[in-house]
């Protein structure tokens, strides 16, 4: 492990902090595009694998971002990812909510507020398409990723009930 590459982690998830409007799952597309297009850190397979490992875990979405550092670059670079990505959001969402509370009549909050949730929405389904386009290998990932997508959507069924799912089909189909 080199400074250098601690230096580049912490200089892509740094960037990419302030765009991860709605969490960290906003930002898997360019996430996706940086460390398996661009960087070559890791294959399309192991960016979905290190996904569905960091979203089936419990704890916050950033865990993606800690495991593709720690791939990278060990402990370390599993720190400084995570240091990265928390860091320069959390600054600036406190600087936000302060001016925020300053001017709660002010006509740019009601139309900053309102336009955030259609934006949020945009990135994680963009996510969605790019991690779907990475891991359906076939009709029946391609059949197992939409019958997830339907259930989440239509039913209140808990979201670990379709992970055994999946890995149930995976043993016996995949």
């Amino acid at each position: 492990m080199s400074l250098n590459m601690l230096g580049q982690i912490a200089a892509l998830f740094g960037k990419l902090s302030l765009l991860a409007v709605g969490g960290a799952n906003s930002t898997v597309p360019e996430i996706a595009r940086i460390t398996v297009g661009e960087k070559h850190w890791l294959t399309a397979s192991q960016f979905s694998q290190f996904y569905a490992i960091a979203n089936a875990a419990p704890g916050p979405n950033v865990m993606i971002v800690t495991m593709l550092g720690a791939h990278v670059a060990g402990i370390a670079g599993g720190l400084v990812a995570t240091a990265a990505m928390v860091l320069p959001a959390g600054i600036a969402a406190a600087i936000v909510a302060c001016q925020f509370n300053k001017h709660r009549e002010a006509r740019w909050r009601h139309v900053a507020q309102a336009s955030l949730l259609p934006i949020t929405a945009g990135l994680v389904l963009a996510a969605a398409c790019v991690l779907a386009r990475q891991s359906d290998t076939g009709w029946l990932t391609a059949a197992l990723t939409l019958l997830t997508a339907l259930c989440t959507w239509r039913t209140r069924l808990h979201p670990l009930w379709l992970l055994g799912a999946g890995a149930l089909a995976g043993i016996l189909f995949l």
